[in-house]
Formats: structure tokens, C-alpha cells, sequence
């Protein structure tokens, strides 16, 4: 029986014939995880339509064999280069025309393998392994989910041990710490901590700002379980008695957050659930407060396709998995953001973090 790397490398397969292209090398490595389900790096993966074969190097020996059982390696010699080692593979193959990853190979590599494979075209693909990864099998939605249960826990901790004297690199290196505590093989990202005016930068750096500084307090956090990652946004409010001004936009923001995720449903284009979100936060005045998409797809790395944006005309399919993340950002005030990752499904959208509440009450922080 196929395994799933089997079964994702036969999908490019097809997509590589149709292109008129027998052989491909990739040399993105969390593409070559992807397509074999090694973790190390400094290896390329060559697939062709006789076969598939990892090029590594004796560091990574041993390692193969226990994560891609079944899979044909090739651990060049140290004096040889990658480029001559794929000759060395390919050299059978007709014709002679190499796809290579456009959107990730350096031109210096693609130099150093059309010295090598001087007779070789070299054909630069868009994208087809991404294009794979934007609809995730059941195995990548379950480690997602794992992810998120990871960070969901680590929130909790922090905000039930929330007090008014602790900074915001203090709360960072909490919340990092209670993630790998919990399982996380790590961070999906450097979180983002911001106190009172400073939420109004959307990447914000931690520093020493201090919780009682300000009414409210962004956190833009996530973890990586077994290479999945996950990215979840939440505001608190650090103040017992919170402005109007605080309460209104709040309520705008998660406004715009719970119908544009509502609206997520197959055959839908992502620039359409967007418009749904934007619409709400432009007709309550703060349109230009919101200068970033709506979302983005995440898996193996935080920012993957499709986006949730005003252009992207890309249709759902179930199995795709993007955060929802509407935003107000006043310079000078600070910033609201609500943030959670959604899985398309048949039938709608699934919230893999359903465990944190996003309502204005829930928000509310005890702080001492």
C-alpha cells in the first residue's frame, strides 16, 4: 500500500507530465519533507516519471532510512556536488528537460546545475508542490489541530497568570516556554506582544513595556507540532473598566471576524470572504485601518497560499486551512486583532481552536 508521501510524490508526477516535463529536482527542503517525510535539510529530491530518488549526504544516511523506508537514496560522496550527482541520476533520462522550483531556487543554483547539465533545459515551474500543499489530508489537519490544542493551552496559563508588572518579552518567553511544556517542538513564529499603543504595529517586538501601561494587550502567538503550525490572535482587555472606545472597536473587529468565517464555504474565492470582512470594517469608518489581508494558509510553514486578500481569486476547497485575522490599528491608540485558524470543510468552515472564547467578556484579564 502507498504511503501518503508516495501518494503526494505520484500527484506531482502527474502534474510534471502534464507540462511536458519527465523529471523534476527539488531543492526546497520543506518541500522535499512534504513529498518524503524527512525532516533534515541539505537535500534535493528527484522525481521523474521512472522513479524518485533523495540526494543527501552521510550526515543524513542513517536518518533516511528511518523516516523514508521504501524510499531510494543516494548519499553523494563528500568531494560531490549536488548538481554532479543529479547528472549522475539523470543521465538516463530523455528527454532531457529538468523542472526546477522558480519560485525558490537561487540563481546562483540554477547556474551552478545548468553548468553541470549543460545539455539539459531547465524548465522553472510555478509553484506545483505548494499548489499540492494549499489542500491538506487528514494526517496534516490532524497535526494542525494538535498544534493548536498546544497553543490554546499555553494562552490559558498565561492569561489565568497575568499580572500588571510583568513586560511583554516577560509574558513572549512565558508563552514560548509553556508551549514546548505542553508539547510544541517549537515556535511557529517569534509571538508578538504588544501593550496598549504599541498593538497599533502589527509586528510588534516584544520589550519592556509593562501590562498596567496600557487598557489592552495583543498577543499573536502559535507552535509547531511535528513541522504543522498554528497562529492565533487575541486581544485582552487589562483594564476593569474599558473604554467605550475600546468596546466599540472590539465589536467591530470580532464582528467582521465571525461573518467572514461564516461566509468561508468550498467553491467560494478567497478575495470574496476578504470583501466580507473589509466591508464591515470600512462601512463602521476605519476601512484605512485595516491594510492587511484577511488571512493566509498555514501548514508546514506559517504563510503558505492561498491568502485572503482583495485580489486573490483562488477557490476553496475542502482541506484548505487559513487563519481569519481582521484588525483595527490607530497609530498613537493601539490595535485590535482576533485570530483563528479555519479549516474548510464540505459543508462550511471548522475552527481548529474552538477552546478560546472570542467574545469582549472573555477578553476581560484579571490583573493585579
Amino acid at each position: 500500500m502507498k504511503d501518503r508521501f508516495q501518494i503526494r510524490r505520484d500527484k506531482l508526477r502527474s502534474i510534471l507530465k502534464k507540462d511536458g516535463v519527465n523529471a523534476m529536482i527539488v531543492t526546497n527542503f520543506i518541500n522535499v519533507t512534504y513529498l518524503t517525510g524527512f525532516t533534515g535539510d541539505d537535500s534535493y529530491l528527484i522525481v521523474a516519471q521512472e522513479g524518485d530518488t533523495l540526494i543527501s549526504d552521510f550526515r543524513y544516511g542513517e536518518q533516511i532510512e528511518k523516516e523514508c523506508s521504501g524510499l531510494t537514496a543516494y548519499i553523494r560522496p563528500i568531494e560531490e556536488s549536488m548538481p554532479k550527482a543529479a547528472f549522475k541520476l539523470l543521465k538516463s533520462v530523455t528527454p532531457k528537460r529538468l523542472g526546477v522550483e522558480e519560485n525558490s531556487m537561487t540563481l546562483a543554483l540554477r547556474d551552478n546545475f545548468a553548468a553541470v547539465l549543460d545539455d539539459w533545459d531547465l524548465i522553472g515551474l510555478k509553484s506545483p508542490v505548494e499548489r499540492l500543499r494549499m489542500v491538506k489530508d487528514k494526517s496534516e489537519i490532524d497535526l494542525v489541530r494538535k498544534a493548536g490544542t498546544i497553543a490554546a493551552r499555553a494562552f490559558e496559563c498565561v492569561k489565568a497568570g497575568l499580572r500588571a508588572e510583568q513586560t511583554e518579552i516577560e509574558l513572549k518567553n512565558q508563552l514560548e516556554y509553556a508551549m514546548k511544556q505542553f508539547g510544541a517542538e517549537n515556535v511557529s513564529f517569534s509571538s508578538i506582544i504588544a501593550v496598549g499603543e504599541w498593538a497599533s504595529l502589527c509586528h510588534a517586538v516584544p520589550g519592556d513595556r509593562r501590562v498596567h501601561q496600557g487598557e489592552l494587550l495583543l498577543i499573536d502567538w502559535g507552535a509547531t507540532y511535528k513541522g504543522y503550525m498554528s497562529d492565533n490572535t487575541r486581544t485582552l482587555v487589562t483594564t476593569p473598566k474599558p473604554s467605550s472606545k475600546l468596546r466599540k472597536l472590539y465589536e467591530i473587529v470580532l464582528q467582521a471576524h465571525r461573518e467572514s468565517a461564516a461566509a468561508i464555504a468550498p467553491g467560494k474565492r478567497c478575495r470574496d470572504i476578504d470583501a466580507v470582512a473589509r466591508s464591515i470594517i470600512t462601512d463602521a469608518g476605519y476601512g484605512k485601518f485595516f491594510g492587511h489581508g484577511l488571512g493566509h494558509a498555514l501548514g508546514l510553514e506559517i504563510h503558505e497560499n492561498p491568502r485572503f486578500n482583495t485580489v486573490t481569486e483562488t477557490i476553496l476547497e475542502p482541506g484548505m486551512i487559513l487563519t481569519i485575522e481582521p484588525g483595527i490599528y490607530l497609530p498613537g491608540w493601539g490595535g485590535i486583532r482576533i485570530e483563528d485558524d479555519y479549516l474548510v470543510t464540505k459543508t462550511g468552515a471548522e475552527n481548529l481552536t474552538p477552546r478560546l472564547p472570542i467574545d469582549f467578556d472573555a477578553m476581560m484579564a484579571d490583573v493585579e
